[in-house]
């Protein structure tokens, strides 16, 4: 019998190479990058997994989607923006990294990050660590008295929640409501010497979005709005994210 014909498939085409396309600046050009490493060099992540930015960019110039998607380095690039700097191109990666998180199914990202941000969409505190408004106003008024009483040099101080009118509106890390509610103090007594007119509010005080780092859309913009929502409704003027 004959033998089967073998026949030769190319390579399927990539879907991200779009994406990349779309985010270049006017007139860039991937075929002009000269892997000249300024990207990898002040980055973080660069040599985790045995990735950094250039290899990642390269990889996505040559459409290997799959070898991308898979690698667990997306996730460990904290998208501090410092590549996008230094970038003769000014290629924008850590908008890349954001698209290639997203075409990864929801279910199957980190489950650190899909916890914590599945967590902070709980309630209207927006706490990575599920804290209610209700708790935490509760721990911030317990922990003021307590320094208050304890150092009479700040017995004056004050850590207000929906204060109408404050100048600032102040997030907290999610942790130390929670954990380690004595780490609060320091900013309290920081704003306090420097005579600051601040307030929490008792939504949108989680100062982390996790949903951002997950890649999720819908989810970051319920939190970020949340958060913007109660800044205005108090009046605020400014907003002071601690993380």
């Amino acid at each position: 019998m004959p033998e089967a014909v073998i026949e030769l498939r190319e390579r399927k085409e990539s879907l991200f190479i779009d994406k990349v396309k779309e985010i270049l600046p006017e007139g860039g050009n991937l075929n002009l990058c000269l892997t000249c490493g300024a990207c990898a060099s002040g980055c973080p992540a660069t040599g985790l997994e045995g990735m950094d930015p250039r290899k990642f960019l390269r990889m996505a110039a040559l459409g290997l989607d799959e070898e991308i998607l898979s690698s667990s380095w997306i996730w460990m690039c904290s998208m501090c923006q410092r590549c996008i700097y230094v970038c003769p191109m000014k290629i924008d990666i850590p908008q890349l990294v954001y698209n290639i998180r997203g075409m990864r199914p929801r279910e199957e990202r980190p489950k650190g990050i899909l916890g914590s941000c599945d967590m902070a969409l709980k309630n209207d505190s927006c706490s990575a660590m599920g804290a209610s408004p209700e708790d935490f106003q509760f721990v911030v008024e317990d922990v003021l008295e307590e320094y208050q009483e304890a150092q009479p040099e700040f017995k004056d101080m004050q850590a207000p929640i929906d204060k109408q009118g404050a100048e600032f509106f102040i997030n907290q890390n999610s942790r130390e409501p929670v954990t380690e509610p004595d780490e609060m103090v320091p900013l309290w007594k920081i704003l306090h010497v420097a005579g600051v007119d601040w307030t929490y509010g008792s939504k949108g005080w989680g100062g982390e979005n996790y949903c951002m780092f997950l890649s999720d859309n819908e989810a970051w913009e319920h939190i970020t709005r949340t958060t913007a929502k109660q800044a205005d409704d108090l009046g605020c003027k400014v907003y002071l994210n601690t993380e």
